[in-house]
């Protein structure tokens, strides 16, 4: 398939996502930002690798200010002469994205929730190896009138200090503008390097990709006692990898194995350059339901949603990389040739075929949901020659899910239904079954 055709399918459905927005450099003194500058070199020490620990910790954040000028403050330990730090703007939606090296956020997931001023709410995580990034998502137009660090004195620890003030759109549009080219988002859209869970077998092994969803900056659906999507869907990957790559059969591989974000567009060139011969992306929705909505779900990619439900859950997956503050509105969305596309079809085949053989083998291992094979536009199943579904292992929403899925015997049994639907699914397709199920 043509790196165009590819790259064509991968952002049809988003071809106006999201954007970020932009800030600069931040000396030790109050400045005001200037359009578009280019992260700085470092000047000190790099920051540590991911799982190694951070140089810095962020130990409280919180927003002062107005509908006028809002300022966003981080106390911060570590080495703080040496932190530099780089502040942009994406627009539709308005946001103030801050880059750092990583950083140990030990503050409460939800804190950036509580809207004030200009900004109706913020974000925080890792965005790469040994980046971190905090997003704001600003509700009108806004400028960064000054960003700066503050030193510790006086019993105080040091800060983190970003000020935004309210403009027009037509100044902010300008500023947009005036970034395009620069580095804004460095490997936004590439793939992390392979991470193989185990030791690779035989190359000639068909290979399973593996996607445990969200991570990093991107937490993913939340339980109401504070359970993480992120962390359960790797918890979960981690036992299906190893299964899988314990028959000898097949080669599993992670497209994350720690916290760490990564783009939709990236996860699917990861399976790509990997060879794969079938993607699971994984993960867990919440829903807020009267009716206590649960069970697992297996999504396949149609251009037309089979339910609103459906419609819902792709849009809101969709959104991860704006999420992240990454920033794809200059991709191009057109797919109408992609879609008839004979490639395509055959993958959308296999993918269907496997989506019933999974729905098959899970009802022993899990409650599904009344409606266990549903399809929508998910861009991160939109690889065109790799058959590819997402599973939906429950929702957080449920206590009774997440009892379910938090449970290290749950884990270990639906992995087990997984591995043997993988089996079935290469089993049929050395048959050469190509006949697409109702």
């Amino acid at each position: 398939m043509a790196a165009g055709l590819y790259g064509a399918v991968a952002h049809a459905a988003d071809a106006r996502r999201p954007g970020l927005q932009t800030t600069a450099a931040l000396p030790a003194q109050s400045v005001p930002v200037m359009p578009a500058p280019a992260p700085p070199p470092a000047t000190g020490p790099q920051a540590p690798a991911a799982g190694a620990q951070a140089a810095f910790t962020a130990t409280d954040a919180r927003l002062v200010g107005d509908e006028k000028r809002t300022r966003l403050i981080v106390d911060l330990t570590g080495p703080t002469a040496d932190l530099n730090f780089h502040a942009f703007v994406l627009a539709d939606p308005y946001r103030v994205v801050v880059d750092l090296p990583e950083i140990a956020f030990d503050i409460p997931q939800d804190a950036g929730k509580h809207a004030r001023g200009l900004v109706s709410a913020y974000r925080f995580g890792l965005i790469a190896v040994a980046r971190s990034r905090i997003v704001l998502d600003a509700n009108a137009p806004v400028s960064v009138d000054k960003s700066f660090l503050l030193d510790a004195a006086d019993g105080q620890p040091a800060r983190l200090v970003i000020d935004l003030v309210k403009t027009d759109r037509a100044t902010f549009m300008h500023t947009v503008a005036t970034q395009q080219g620069s580095e804004v988002t460095p490997n936004a859209g590439s793939p992390s390097p392979p991470t193989n869970l185990l030791p690779e077998s035989q190359p000639g092994l068909p290979v399973v990709v593996v996607d445990p969803g969200h991570g990093g900056i991107d937490a993913g659906a939340t339980s109401r006692d504070g359970a993480q999507e992120k962390n359960i869907v790797l918890a979960f990957a981690k036992i299906l990898a190893r299964k899988i790559n314990d028959t000898g059969r097949y080669r599993a591989v992670l497209t994350r194995d720690d916290d760490t974000f990564i783009t939709l567009m990236g996860r699917i060139q990861f399976a790509r350059a990997n060879k794969a011969s079938l993607f699971i992306s994984v993960h867990a929705d919440t829903l807020h339901d009267p009716f206590g909505v649960r069970g697992a779900t297996i999504y396949t990619l149609s251009d037309k949603a089979s339910d609103t439900e459906s419609a819902r859950y792709a849009e809101k997956e969709n959104k991860a990389d704006a999420i992240a503050g990454v920033d794809l509105a200059s991709e191009p969305g057109d797919v109408a040739d992609i879609l008839i596309d004979l490639t395509r079809r055959e993958t959308k085949s296999f993918s269907n075929r496997f989506a019933n053989v999974l729905i098959d083998e899970f009802r022993s291992a899990a409650t599904l949901n009344k409606n266990p094979h549903r399809s929508a536009g998910f861009l991160v199943l939109t690889a065109p020659d790799i058959p590819s579904v997402l599973l939906e292992l429950g929702y957080l929403s449920s206590r009774d899910d997440v009892k379910l899925l938090t449970s290290d015997g749950w884990r270990d049994h639906a992995a087990d239904a997984v591995l043997t639907a993988v089996d079935a699914f290469f089993a049929e397709r050395r048959r050469g079954t190509t006949q697409a199920l109702p």
